[in-house]
């Protein structure tokens, strides 16, 4: 049948891209190995080789060739540590406020605004750190808490505030709705 022809494709295809990617890096290797064990259907074995010496030595010199120009200064202490996480992974006066707009974390509607506001304009560090909570996607991983923020803060900074559709708030909206998607069953 016709569905059956473009699901056998759409497996191909997301094959191919599974091994290409658990090719990249040892972390490429665990988020493969973490969608096929998670999504696929465990008739359909997806190759997922682990990377040789001589990749990870390949790759290290590609990285050393390739520096990043256009990094700006941290505007976050990049020296957080386990103890100092706060329970939303951002400092805020208005905990019960943001507790309150994430109970909606898992539906339609959450109001990021409200988010921004009270995680003092840190809604993709907030939003990205209470989905990684309630996914269990830092222990899946082994990610440190204090690595993940300083991570999501990085990039939070890097986003330019005054270009519309572009910004952090619209990053955060974006994963909130991902993560809806992703959570609602199949059709």
């Amino acid at each position: 049948s016709v569905s059956e022809m473009a699901s056998n494709k759409f497996k191909r295809m997301l094959n191919r891209e599974l091994t290409h990617l658990s090719e990249m890096s040892r972390s490429g290797n665990q988020v493969s190995e973490y969608i096929s064990n998670t999504f696929l259907d465990k008739q359909n074995d997806v190759e997922i080789p682990s990377p040789t010496q001589k990749d990870r030595e390949k790759k290290k010199k590609q990285q050393l060739m390739t520096q990043i120009s256009g990094v700006k200064k941290l505007m976050h202490s990049s020296s957080l540590n386990n103890t100092s996480i706060s329970r939303f992974g951002v400092n805020t006066e208005n905990e019960d406020h943001l507790a309150k707009e994430l109970e909606d974390l898992n539906k339609w509607g959450l109001n990021i605004f409200n988010v921004a506001g009270y995680s003092h304009n840190r809604p993709l560090t907030c939003i990205m750190y209470a989905i990684f909570q309630e996914r269990d996607l830092l222990k899946t991983f082994k990610i440190s808490s204090d690595t993940f923020v300083t991570y999501m803060m990085t990039l939070e900074d890097h986003y330019h505030s005054d270009v519309a559709y572009h910004n952090s708030l619209h990053a955060a909206d974006v994963a909130q709705s991902t993560h809806v998607l992703l959570s609602t069953p199949a059709l």
